[in-house]
């Protein structure tokens, strides 16, 4: 257990493409925890990205600026190898539900086997269960394209983002 005196930092990984408010609230809660919130945007090799890596970290630094002590930050490669150069002694992730549990216990133990980083799972409060950029941009996509109603899952900036990456696509 980490002594009072000792600065722990910890990395809280994702593709964020885009930001939602279920990441916006394992952030606020995260930088409560731990000394340091590093919030890293990655790749995921299984998504297809709308978003480049740039444009992620845009629409995401605005919400940032309310917690001095974090800070987000592009990557490349294994996450266990952004962990460890980012000095971070843990890896934060988000469980919505048991799927999630599942693929991330099994991406913890990866984790811990080739990197030696120990994950914190924090749960998603009820009102972002339901909350997932893939779910976001299939909602656009399908004839969702409203702002307010993308405003229940995404901060504004996202939910304008995606107007503008997607285009009207009710009048197509």
């Amino acid at each position: 257990m980490p002594r009072s005196h000792e600065h722990v930092i910890a990395v809280y990984q994702g593709s964020f493409d885009p930001v939602t408010l279920g990441h916006l609230d394992v952030i606020r809660r995260s930088s409560r925890l731990f000394n340091e919130l590093i919030v890293g945007i990655g790749r995921n090799p299984d998504k297809q990205e709308l978003f480049t890596q740039r444009e992620r970290l845009d629409l995401l630094q605005p919400h940032l600026a309310a917690f001095p002590n974090v800070r987000a930050e592009i990557y490349e490669g294994l996450t266990v190898d952004f962990v460890h150069k980012c000095r971070a002694r843990v890896l934060v992730r988000g469980i919505r539900d048991l799927g999630d549990l599942t693929s991330e216990l099994r991406q913890a133990n990866v984790n811990l086997a080739i990197g030696g980083i120990e994950t914190i799972f924090l749960m998603t409060r009820d009102e972002f269960v339901l909350t997932s950029s893939t779910y976001v941009k299939q909602v656009y996509e399908m004839g969702g394209a409203d702002i307010e109603r993308l405003k229940k899952f995404v901060p504004e900036n996202a939910a304008l983002a995606l107007a503008r990456k997607l285009g009207n696509l009710r009048s197509r």
